[in-house]
């Protein structure tokens, strides 16, 4: 069985979208997306630099628009997985693939988001700081004890600390794993994100969701979702509470995934399911010279 798996934010770099620009009506697409985005996504996909695209205003729409464009040049209209599922923002790639919002609904909610979030956290310095390996028990404590909230619990001994500034550097100070901070400008999935949770509330009353075409897993405890309500429900609340990757992969486990493809930027979530989900074939989708791997892939699952 096959997962179609989308990235979150932190996954973008500079100029990673320049390449895609050579396949036909990519560019046309991310052009008419942009108006919905209220954003240039083929700017800031190609000439941006590092500082412009952290921000979370514009990492969000980006990164969800990446996503749908790499997803039309490897499936077209159809989507031959049997699984799909994102990490963080990439749940609305994944809504949109699965057909619970349309690429337009999905990158005018995800705008929503990313303001009122980037708004939310502009109110106190907050960050985001990766701990690699280390006990599971004793790495949750030390973010316990200094206040911090484990707001993406991703497996393969990878948990995100999220909280104050002076919190994360209280822990730097004395790491219970390898720290690495992460590129996001605020406390993602945390209580800090509050008023962002109500603004997104508002904004999704507005929209009528399909219920999903494929098995549609959620980051709050990575149960198939079968109502489109419900998984828009799940993606509002999802803003302010933690994100349980490595249940979405326990569920794709017990489901019989057996490959993976991950939409641009891809990287980061075939990492992790190659520690996590022994056996399974992968692909990340970082340029077009990626598309004739993943197309392979997609032909021997669907030929089991």
């Amino acid at each position: 069985m096959l997962v179609i798996v989308a990235p979150g934010q932190g996954a973008q770099s500079p100029g990673f979208l320049s390449a895609w620009l050579e396949i036909p009506g990519v560019k046309d697409r991310l052009s008419a997306w942009s108006e919905v985005a209220q954003l240039d996504l083929v700017s800031y996909g190609t000439t941006a630099d590092a500082d412009e695209i952290r921000d979370t205003s514009v990492a969000q729409p980006l990164l969800v628009a990446a996503g749908l464009v790499a997803a039309e040049a490897l499936l077209g209209p159809d989507v031959p997985a049997g699984v799909v599922a994102g990490h963080s923002v990439g749940e609305f790639t994944a809504a949109a693939l699965a057909g619970v919002l349309t690429p337009e609904q999905a990158l005018a909610l995800v705008r929503e988001r990313g303001q009122a979030m980037a708004k939310a956290a502009s109110v106190t310095r907050t960050g985001m700081t990766a701990l690699l390996g280390g006990d599971e028990a004793e790495v949750l404590a030390a973010i316990e004890r200094h206040g911090l909230t484990p707001a993406n619990i991703n497996g393969a001994g990878q948990i995100v600390a999220a909280g104050t500034i002076e919190q994360l550097d209280a822990l730097a100070a004395d790491p219970p794993a390898r720290a690495r901070p992460l590129s996001v400008a605020g406390a993602f999935h945390t209580h800090h994100m509050a008023p962002a949770v109500e603004h997104l509330r508002a904004e999704a009353a507005a929209i009528t969701p399909g219920d999903p075409r494929v098995t549609l897993l959620s980051n709050s405890d990575g149960a198939a979702v079968t109502s489109g309500a419900e998984f828009v429900g799940r993606l509002v609340d999802q803003v302010g509470r933690p994100v349980r990757w490595d249940r979405c992969m326990a569920t794709m486990q017990d489901l019989g995934v057996t490959a993976m493809i991950e939409l641009l930027p891809g990287g980061t979530l075939t990492g992790l399911a190659k520690r996590a989900l022994r056996g399974i074939e992968t692909v990340a989708l970082k340029t077009p010279d990626d598309l004739e791997a993943a197309r392979a892939l997609i032909s021997k699952e669907t030929a089991q």
